[in-house]
């Protein structure tokens, strides 16, 4: 059986009471009353009806300040302001403090069921559109887990099989053979970090990492950062060097998705270098915020992509980076973190010159 919404009249007036639970009566639905500001309270605390009815002037708590109240309590229960002393100001104070309507005294008994069906069906559509987050938020979690278990797993273990043929474990392979296995085994790999770029893109989303926030010092974590990239800079002739130059380099942070930001674009300053190119990292600081930046004298971004580098999948094409894999989600993430860290990141850089990548993170 459908459950009837309940209406709570919040007015110091009994006539006024009495002749709005007979028209709601009428119209089929629940009411309850309250005789004052602090009566009304206590049963929005018991009963949390669907739709309030508050007169702003009562003895004792006036209105506005049971509105306040009441949607400390509910947030989404639906609340009508009525009076006989209607203003401009006062509909406009009350709309600021979560108001769904207005309704001034006197009001026919069509004005009080065509406000109350607005308000219901607001009602209504608020609880929907919570049911659907809720299920998306359901369906999301059930979608992450199926794509950590049951997608992984499987690319995995056939990575591992490619890996026996490659190394003839299982019997001899032709060179033609290798070539195929190895370009299969390639393209396993990029789905697989595509598979794991979407997941941490998906985790981001939930907001998670606020909670693990502790003091950390910037230059602690790229100093390990630079040294665990040396070989990859060596590998791609580029030279690689941190220069601090503040004294203050703690923020309040997640360690771990932090030094996601840093790896990503420290390692795509030395993918996209020139030979005898340079990546500098700097640590600096301003007013309000620690600023790290990754300089590289690569071969830079056109104006007209820069808008567009964070957005999911977009990859900027480059000449001569066909060899260079890649999910386009790196630097998406990397924004979306700093942004979970209350921060920025921002980006210069010319065709041919290089680029800066600038995160800037508050102080701790």
């Amino acid at each position: 059986m459908k459950k009837r919404p309940v209406i709570l009249v919040i007015d110091d007036e009994e006539s006024m009471r009495d002749s709005c639970c007979q028209i709601l009566m009428k119209k089929g639905l629940r009411s309850e009353t309250a005789e004052d500001g602090s009566v009304g309270i206590e049963k929005i605390k018991e009963i949390k009806p669907d739709l309030t009815l508050i007169d702003l002037k009562m003895p004792g708590i006036n209105g506005m300040e049971v509105l306040k109240k009441a949607k400390e309590i509910d947030p989404s229960m639906i609340a009508v302001v009525i009076t006989g002393y209607a203003t401009v100001d006062s509909a406009v104070e009350a709309m600021k403090r979560g108001a769904y309507d207005f309704l001034p005294k006197p009001f026919t008994p069509e004005e009080l069921r065509i406000i109350i069906n607005r308000g219901l069906e607001k009602k209504r559509l608020i609880q929907e559109a919570e049911s659907l987050r809720r299920e998306k938020k359901l369906i999301e979690e059930n979608f992450i887990t199926m794509v950590s278990h049951q997608l992984r797993s499987p690319i995995v273990a056939i990575l591992q099989y490619f890996e026996v043929m490659l190394a003839e474990m299982a019997g001899e392979v032709s060179e033609k053979q290798k070539e195929m296995l190895t370009r299969a085994s390639e393209r396993l790999e990029e789905l697989l970090n595509l598979i794991s770029d979407w997941l941490d893109v998906a985790r981001l989303d939930s907001g998670q990492i606020v909670d693990k926030f502790k003091p950390l010092s910037l230059k602690k974590i790229l100093k390990k950062l630079i040294e665990d990239m040396h070989s990859l800079a060596k590998q791609h002739d580029v030279s690689l060097e941190l220069r601090p130059s503040s004294e203050n380099d703690i923020v309040q942070g997640d360690e771990e998705t932090l030094e996601q930001v840093f790896s990503n674009l420290i390692t795509n300053a030395i993918r996209y270098n020139k030979p005898k190119g340079r990546v500098l990292v700097r640590i600096k600081e301003n007013k309000d915020f620690v600023v790290s930046e990754v300089q590289d004298t690569g071969i830079g971004i056109a104006k007209k992509h820069l808008p567009l580098i964070f957005d999911q999948f977009y990859r900027v094409s480059r000449k001569g980076d066909r060899k260079m894999k890649g999910t386009g989600l790196g630097l998406s993430i990397a924004k979306k973190i700093v942004d979970a860290h209350g921060g920025s990141i921002l980006v210069s850089s010319e065709r041919g010159k290089g680029s800066i990548f600038s995160v800037l993170l508050p102080k701790g």
